[in-house]
């Protein structure tokens, strides 16, 4: 059936309301990913007057800088008290709801096509701006309303189911990073170095020109730190069959078990390997494998994970306008480890809640898959 494709600006109006009495002093600003966040800005002694004012249900978005980042800053502002926002934002509504849902125009906007689409017109504009005038040519599929209140009720079931997942296994963690500063202080009085029972190593070098559109997954940090709380990673990275099964051979893959963690960048998010088949950027990412006992791995861990070690950070870090950790550093990080029968207990027991977060975790993965799907077949 053939879509009926509209143009965006057939159905909205720009808004132009100022906080002329100065009563709303809640600013706000929107991220990159489509999210309203507290604004940053230093607004002392600024006059809040002249800011203009968004209520619920209503869009603002920035044009600006568009075709730099891919993306346009653009959502629909949900709650109910109402806030302000920079003379720099376009804010505009649905004037026609009977006819489209601004909850179903918010989906076609959190759409990668679309943030592409706006990306090819704002080239020509100056610093990469998207012109008003394009952005209101663009087009969306109005269906019927009762089709566009299926779509946006299927995509908050899924929506609200890995909210929820995502709060139980924060819950699942928390559990674990009580019990484990818990074992630590009781059980841990062994003083030893990391490097004492694991290796710490880093990957064979891998070039841009080795990247492929199909084929083995390649991680950076910025996927390790995605995949370490089950949120699908965009766009990935690939390398070929054949020059995996090559580094393979020579040099060996991260296996189950295994931990990688992040060196620059945001430092210090880990990722207990499981099984499967990936490869990962050197530099960014230290490799800890080959532990002197299995139980290790778990304990290393959830060490990772601990106060402790955040504490510990600071004294790890090289470098002074851009930090790194290295593995010389890593490898010399002085902690307790306990007698092998009581790890072995502590690692029976962690297991189980480590497990209920892999399943939930690959639940997300699903969840997020289908809620794409929605997004690029159901709008």
């Amino acid at each position: 059936m053939a879509q009926n494709y509209q143009k965006i600006g057939d159905y909205i109006s720009v808004l132009d309301n100022r906080n002329t009495d100065g009563g709303i002093t809640n600013l706000m600003g929107i991220s990159i990913d489509k999210c309203y966040i507290p604004s940053v800005a230093n607004v002392i002694g600024t006059d809040l007057r002249n800011y203009k004012v968004i209520r619920k249900s209503q869009f603002a978005c920035s044009l600006m800088q568009v075709s730099r980042d891919q993306r346009i800053p653009l959502a629909m502002y949900s709650s109910d008290e109402p806030a302000i926002m920079s003379p720099a934002y376009v804010i505009f509504e649905v004037d026609r709801p009977d006819q489209l849902l601004p909850e179903y125009m918010e989906l076609w906007f959190k759409r990668a096509e679309f943030d592409r689409e706006a990306s090819f017109y704002a080239v020509g504009g100056v610093r990469g701006s998207l012109d008003w005038e394009d952005f209101c040519k663009m087009k969306l599929p109005v269906k019927t309303i009762d089709e566009q209140r299926k779509i946006v009720r299927n995509y908050q079931i899924i929506t609200d189911r890995i909210d929820l997942l995502r709060k139980i296994n924060s819950n699942l963690q928390s559990i674990i990073d009580v019990d484990f500063e818990r074992f630590y202080s009781e059980n841990c009085n062994i003083e030893t170095v990391l490097s004492s029972i694991c290796t710490l190593t880093s990957s064979k070098r891998v070039f841009a020109e080795d990247y492929v559109s199909e084929g083995v997954p390649f991680y950076r940090g910025g996927e390790i730190s995605l995949k370490k709380i089950g949120e699908p990673i965009e766009d990935p990275l690939f390398i070929s069959r054949e020059h995996f099964e090559s580094i393979k051979e020579t040099y060996g893959i991260p296996t189950e078990g295994d931990i990688l963690i992040t060196a620059v960048g945001t430092i210090g998010n880990s990722y207990l390997v499981e099984n499967e088949e990936f490869y990962f950027k050197d530099g960014n990412i230290i490799w800890i494998k080959d532990f002197t006992e299995p139980e290790y791995r778990f304990f290393v861990y959830d060490y990772l994970q601990s106060s402790m070690f955040r504490a510990a950070l600071n004294s790890l870090y090289i470098g002074s306008t851009q930090i790194a950790l290295t593995i010389v550093g890593l490898s010399g990080m002085k902690l307790n480890i306990s007698e092998l029968s009581d790890l072995q207990e502590y690692a029976s027991r962690s297991a189980v809640i480590r497990k209920e977060i892999q399943r939930n975790q690959k639940e997300l993965l699903e969840l997020h898959n289908l809620r794409k799907l929605l997004l690029t077949k159901g709008a």
